[in-house]
């Protein structure tokens, strides 16, 4: 532990808490800060991802209710996986600010154990099909603390990372997350054949509890990103234009990457009832996950605007074909058109992401303040800000999603109109991101182009 503690004389640390931290120095970064960074990235992606595995839960068990007991229609079945996603939508501002708060790695450790509720109200509502429904929506809600998980995660390595150099590694952190969607919805069927319905729950437990353990001993606190957040500092930070316009945005890429993710198997079983979704649903958070840090590096090399309306145009173009092969019954062209717009959302979940320190550092430097070291410090603490609220406004856009597939189907018995009006949705993004990053001319776009957005 000594070894860890004194990578470098120039950083103080008090236990596990940092009190130098300097990434933006091309010296420190080289010196000390690449490596704490990177280490703290790694345990970072770990129990992020298993937040994103206790979050999915649901998205894979309703496949197999009926199996256990359940009677439920499918509307009922939409519910348990819509709920968990507006939970974990809501838990992502108090979790964006409890790193500030309480320490990254202190938190980091809370939330993970947290995980462990979920996890043992699951094992016991599979042993009960007796359940009244309104009992199960709430189990099925407290999955929605593994969503929580993104946002703390993302806002602590913020602070980690130098201001131009935020675009891959968030890009990996969130990955990390992501992936865990995809490894829920591959690994839980064969478990449940082999172990029953129940194995889901137990199965994270004590990967969960090897992930606290890593993040007591290997991450640490940042002195320097820890405070406390009044409400009227996070009351304007919603009320702040970029972060209303980048909390559009992030629906458009993170609310539907989600949104596709919990209700894919549905939409598969209510279109072809003739396929396993079981079989093939984890692919398509498999490939958006994968594509989100190629989304941040090509936002790091091309700026996160013009990636970002790139993305839009294959997301609308990929629902229209979508659209067109459930019309047609078509089972393998509707799998590659949703597994185009699955790979479009990744992309644009790592360009958006991207796009949200950076706005708010170019703002902070437009003006050449004599103190550049203080305007980071600055646009750090409104862009962790702002990502709580984003996170958590794009999360809950992934709800809207699933609603209109439910409602679309209850009253239509399809999923075109739904698709439909995504595509129309996503083109409206499309010009929102022109019209606010890329249009604007003089020293205003050349200050953006320059922070990378």
């Amino acid at each position: 532990m000594t070894a860890l503690i004194d990578e470098a004389p120039a950083v103080r640390r008090r236990g596990r808490w940092i009190e130098d931290w300097n990434p933006d120095d091309p010296a420190f970064w080289a010196a000390t800060g690449r490596r704490v960074a990177a280490r703290n990235l790694a345990v970072s992606i770990v129990t992020e991802h298993l937040g994103f595995c206790v979050w999915l839960l649901w998205s894979i068990a309703v496949l197999n209710l009926k199996s256990a007991g359940f009677a439920l229609s499918v509307g009922q079945t939409l519910w348990l996986t819509t709920l968990p996603n507006l939970v974990g939508a809501a838990m992502r501002v108090p979790y964006t600010f409890a790193p500030a708060r309480f320490g990254g790695r202190n938190w980091t450790v809370a939330s993970a154990l947290l995980l462990l509720v979920p996890c043992g109200l699951f094992v016991y509502a599979v042993h009960h099909p007796d359940l009244p429904f309104w009992a199960l929506l709430l189990v099925a809600a407290a999955t929605g603390l593994g969503g929580g998980n993104f946002a703390s995660s993302m806002a602590n390595i913020t602070h980690f990372y130098p201001a131009d150099r935020q675009g891959l590694p968030l890009g990996l952190n969130a990955a990390g997350g992501n992936l865990g969607t995809s490894v829920t919805q591959l690994a839980m069927p064969p478990l449940i054949v082999a172990a029953g319905l129940a194995a889901v729950g137990w199965v994270w437990m004590p990967l969960v509890l090897l992930a606290a353990v890593a993040a007591y001993l290997l991450m640490n606190n940042l002195a320097h990103a820890t405070s406390s957040y009044t409400p009227r500092e996070m009351a304007a930070s919603a009320r702040d234009p970029q972060t209303v316009v980048m909390s559009v945005l992030y629906v458009g890429t993170f609310g539907s990457f989600i949104g596709y993710s919990f209700t894919f198997g549905v939409l598969i079983k209510s279109q072809f009832p003739h396929v396993n979704g079981a079989h093939v649903i984890w692919l398509g958070a498999l490939a958006g996950s994968l594509a989100r840090p190629l989304g941040g590096w090509l936002a790091d090399r091309f700026g996160g605007a013009r990636v970002t309306v790139v993305t839009f145009l294959l997301m609308g173009a990929g629902v229209a074909a979508v659209a067109q092969a459930a019309k047609a019954g078509s089972w393998p062209l509707f799998l590659t058109a949703f597994l185009f717009v699955f790979v479009a959302t990744g992309l644009g979940n790592g360009s958006t992401y991207k796009m949200i320190p950076a706005i708010f550092r170019a703002r902070e430097l437009a003006d050449g303040p004599p103190d550049r070291a203080a305007a980071l410090a600055r646009a750090r603490r409104t862009a962790a800000a702002a990502i709580g609220i984003i996170s958590a406004v794009g999360a809950a856009g992934g709800v809207l999603i699933q609603q209109a597939f439910r409602i679309s189907i209850e009253r239509t018995g399809g999923i075109t109109p739904a698709l439909l009006i995504l595509a129309a949705f996503y083109v409206a993004c499309t010009v929102l991101t022109w019209a606010v990053y890329l249009r604007r001319a003089g020293e205003s776009r050349r200050s953006l182009a320059e922070a990378g957005v």
